[in-house]
């Protein structure tokens, strides 16, 4: 094998897989926490979405500007989801 074959193997077999930073930061909210905020957003799915510090929270059955009481059902690494309460 040549030199540069045997290198890319190495680097290869070496290589580690990142996790990324976001997973280890803490969350602005936790499961079961209630909110009563205002839609700011719709995804590309259709649901309602507000930011928390940055941190994303998917409200379905909502649309921009409703404001809802909500409980956080799922905590994500970059993300949340909330239900209508």
């Amino acid at each position: 094998m040549s030199e540069d074959v045997k290198r890319r193997e190495g680097e290869r077999e070496s290589r580690r897989q990142r996790i990324p930073k976001i997973f280890f930061k803490p969350k602005p909210v936790k499961v079961g926490d209630e909110l009563e905020v205002t839609v700011s957003e719709v995804s590309r799915r259709g649901d309602g979405l507000i930011r928390v510090e940055g941190y994303v929270i998917f409200i379905p059955n909502t649309k921009q500007g409703d404001t809802v009481k909500i409980r956080i059902t799922q905590i994500r690494p970059n993300y949340a989801v909330a239900q209508v309460i």
